[in-house]
């Protein structure tokens, strides 16, 4: 039998076409350099997901004008055809409509992790198969690796760059086609000194910061620029059914904020609900942000077994319910219609709706799924 070369595939490196998502900054540049580098059929492929011209866009996003020069640039360095795909639409109506409509809805959505899902591992997986590719590499920091019945998702080896919060949406059918060839590295510095080794222009290039679309990360901006007068002023409510101040919109706030509530002195209060039907926002004490139960729906598993084989008085896993927090003991409960419970072990505070809950095994770094955090009944 034939050996199998880095990215797992009985054939050489010249018979093992990889497209490689190209965001233009240095991770996915590192990547694709390296396969070249190693002797692969590499076709770079960036997106370009909005307007640059756009109040939208700003400078130095992801995707934006100057990073689709940058990726060009590599390409040429590198020598291997680089392409530009008109994903505008696609980003438009998968992710951007989604989150405007989210936060109008009280919700605290992630759209990085929609992007994932839908535009990077879904349209453009299908374009890298059309392509005839054997796989599709990005670079995330996150590892992949062969387990004793199916490919594993794996925890980045650097904790502080671990993206799998990120990626728990990713499929059993995506996950044996996707490669990840930073996930191992211990940390950013190793990808930086790997650029500069490849002669590549973008080795000390700062990385991207918050949401690619969202200009200078005014959440708010954004939202009243895509839905023009949907948020509408309402009152700021105690818990215990005070009224203590008017809003400008519920857009302009996110649980467990504290400061700009504008409602005077007093005890430390804290943005514990968002009632956007009742064009509320519901203040009360710290305290009143921690809970040990967290709903959740939309379930992505890909443990190896089956979401219906799981115990039916739960079973027992770590959680993310912040992408900056570490994983925590908790017991997972299957619940009706694809939807769980999560029944934390400690409390969290500030677990809002529209964010991700994600699961890994109680030992080791293998990553099972997650779900989306719903309202509570």
């Amino acid at each position: 039998m034939a050996e199998l070369n880095s990215l797992g595939f009985a054939k050489a490196p010249a018979d093992t076409r990889v497209v490689v998502a190209m965001s233009g900054g240095v991770d996915s540049s590192v990547v694709a350099a390296q396969l070249a580098s190693e002797g692969y059929d590499v076709v770079g492929v960036t997106l370009q997901l909005y307007d640059h011209g756009a109040a939208l866009a700003k400078k130095g996003a992801c995707c934006a004008g100057r990073d689709i020069h940058d990726a060009r640039r590599v390409a040429e360095t590198m020598a291997f055809p680089h392409y530009v795909l008109d994903y505008e639409n696609k980003f438009r109506e998968s992710v951007i409509d989604e989150f405007a409509d989210a936060y109008l809805a009280g919700a605290t959505p992630i759209p990085c992790i929609r992007c994932n899902e839908r535009v990077k591992f879904r349209d453009l997986l299908e374009t890298a198969k059309d392509l005839d590719a054997d796989c599709m590499a990005t670079g995330h920091y996150i590892q992949r690796k062969a387990g004793p019945q199916k490919a594993e998702l794996h925890r980045a080896a650097d904790p502080e760059r671990d993206q799998s919060y990120f990626l728990f949406s990713t499929t059993q059918e995506q996950l044996d086609y996707l490669r990840f060839p930073l996930g191992h590295l211990k940390s950013k510095a190793e990808t930086r000194t790997l650029a500069a080794q490849y002669g590549l222009s973008v080795a000390d290039k700062p990385d991207s910061q918050d949401i690619c679309f969202v200009p200078n990360g005014s959440y708010a901006a954004v939202i009243e620029k895509l839905r023009p007068g949907a948020a509408e002023p309402g009152e700021i409510v105690h818990l215990d059914g005070r009224v203590l101040g008017a809003h400008r919109g519920v857009i302009h706030y996110t649980i467990g904020q504290r400061r700009g509530l504008g409602i005077g002195g007093g005890e430390p209060l804290y943005v514990v609900k968002l009632d956007a039907d009742a064009r509320r926002v519901i203040v009360g004490p710290k305290e009143a942000l921690a809970t040990r139960t967290v709903p959740i729906h939309q379930i992505n598993w890909i443990g190896d077994r089956e979401w219906d084989a799981l115990p039916d008085d739960g079973a027992e896993v770590l959680v993310k319910v912040r992408s900056t927090r570490p994983p925590r003991e908790a017991v997972l409960r299957r619940g009706a219609d694809g939807t769980a419970e999560v029944e934390l072990a400690l409390a969290e505070e500030g677990i809002a709706p529209g964010q991700a809950c994600v699961f890994y095994a109680p030992e080791g770094s293998r990553v099972l799924g997650g779900g989306w955090i719903r309202a509570a009944a």
